[in-house]
């Protein structure tokens, strides 16, 4: 009887370029019994007989997304010109989450649509309330000589308005190679008059669904809020799905922390205390990132000596479980893992979505957390904010700390200007709190060669 292997569970596996490029094609040689990849196309063989019967199954259970997937895998991997049709399939992938969340991308957008026309859709908050709030959230970490501030209130123009002007007067340095790929390109930011060698560093890694890696727009509010008081901040990006299936996501953005700790000094940054922060699938990878440092995968492209690590990580509105399907929600969403990001199903590589899944891997030695979410998320509910915190309260010996917002929604950082004051200045003094007490930090995790 022949025997059908899990290997790769997406239908119409195209061989991933190792450069990042989309132009070149790799045989790879595989043990009877296991997938092989010749060109471009994947051929499966059991004990020198082709597994015809299982490759008609997988054409029977397919959806027209696989199909879809498949030709923009085919478009990207062309020589020359697949390098301009990888877009593609990013738009399919869009396409198909907004087809299968239609109702929550639609009070996604409602909700964006009123707080950047200053329609708010509940009671604007009372003057004190959110100051309020991030006392208490911070309360512990704060020294109780200095109390939570959060200047001005905000003019109610939406935060993603102000970016060009944010842009202009902060950003230092642009498209700064911290890898060999086209993607790994970073910003910097800081303040022209800084002096040099000793400001605290945080990287910003943005959102967009593990689809879209870029550096526009995302995280200008709060770059700009630390630059102005003497940090130095470094915005990412990274490879991204469907042409560059995970873990390639994760190995960039621990490339990029490496290069700040090896290079931020040129920009007059300390790498003795490095931050990393994130909203929505960036938040999800800031947490990892601080979580498994000493993770062999992950860091598989790092250059010997390498240091990944961070001091601190900061998760906006982020998705920390990638196995929960308790949810229609949640399962819609570990379905579009599946057949987008991971190119793989939970069934048959459940160690890949445990590995990836923040919840999972929590510890002792995790730095200190700040986990930022609105109650009014329509796109990563409020609830998977909670359950991540309380995990990782229950473990670690470091400050977990946890700002809801009222009436936040996602993405609030670019729509909202009262949610996003509160978020920048909540973090601010949180990531100054934990850089103030740095020197008290009896443990550090530093990479070594046994994976976590």
């Amino acid at each position: 009887m022949q025997q059908q292997h899990p290997g790769n569970d997406n239908l119409f596996a195209v061989e991933q370029p190792s450069s990042g490029d989309g132009n070149e094609t790799v045989e790879e040689a595989s043990p009877a019994g296991g997938p092989q990849r010749v060109g471009w196309f994947r051929v499966c063989f059991d004990e020198d007989r082709w597994c015809v019967s299982a490759h008609v199954r997988r054409v029977r259970r397919a959806e027209p997304l696989d199909y879809a997937l498949a030709c923009c895998d085919v478009a990207a991997a062309v020589p020359i010109l697949g390098k301009y049709l990888e877009s593609l399939g990013t738009l399919t992938a869009i396409a198909a989450w907004i087809g299968r969340n239609a109702s929550g991308t639609a009070a996604w957008l409602s909700g964006a649509a009123n707080q950047i026309s200053g329609r708010h859709s509940g009671t604007p908050p009372e003057p004190g309330a959110l100051e309020a709030l991030s006392a208490a959230a911070l309360a512990g970490l704060v020294a109780a000589d200095a109390p939570v501030v959060l200047g001005p209130a905000p003019d109610g123009v939406a935060p993603f308005r102000r970016t060009r002007r944010l842009r202009s007067r902060y950003l230092y340095r642009s498209a700064v190679r911290y890898g060999d790929a086209p993607q790994q390109l970073l910003d910097v930011w800081r303040r022209p008059d800084l002096p040099g060698g000793q400001a605290p560093v945080l990287v910003f890694v943005p959102g967009g669904g593990w689809l879209h890696g870029g550096r526009q727009l995302q995280g200008y509010s709060l770059m700009s809020h630390l630059a102005d008081r003497g940090w130095v901040c470094v915005s990412v990006q990274y490879r991204v799905a469907p042409r560059h299936p995970w873990p390639r996501h994760i190995r960039d953005v621990r490339a990029a922390v490496a290069w700040a700790r090896a290079h931020i000094d040129e920009f007059g940054g300390d790498p003795r205390f490095v931050a990393v922060a994130g909203c929505s699938a960036g938040g999800h990878l800031a947490a990892l990132t601080g979580l498994t440092p000493h993770d062999a995968d992950f860091n598989a492209e790092l250059a010997p000596g390498a240091d990944p690590s961070v001091d601190a990580v900061v998760g906006l509105y982020g998705r920390y479980d990638w196995m929960d399907r308790s949810t229609r929600e949640r399962d819609e969403f570990v379905r579009f893992i599946e057949k987008i990001v991971v190119r793989r199903s939970l069934e048959g590589h459940h160690d890949v979505f445990e590995n990836a899944s923040p919840i999972a891997r929590v510890h002792p030695d995790a730095p200190p957390f700040l986990v930022i979410h609105g109650d009014s998320d329509h796109v990563i509910p409020v609830g998977e904010a909670h359950t991540f915190v309380q995990r990782l309260r229950s473990v670690s010996r470091s400050a977990v700390t946890y700002l809801e917002i009222p009436g936040a929604g996602h993405g609030f950082d670019l729509t909202d200007p009262h949610s996003t004051h509160a978020a920048i200045h909540a973090t601010s003094h949180f990531l100054e709190a934990v850089h103030r007490n740095h020197h008290l930090t009896t443990h550090r995790l530093r990479p070594c060669a046994q994976p976590q």
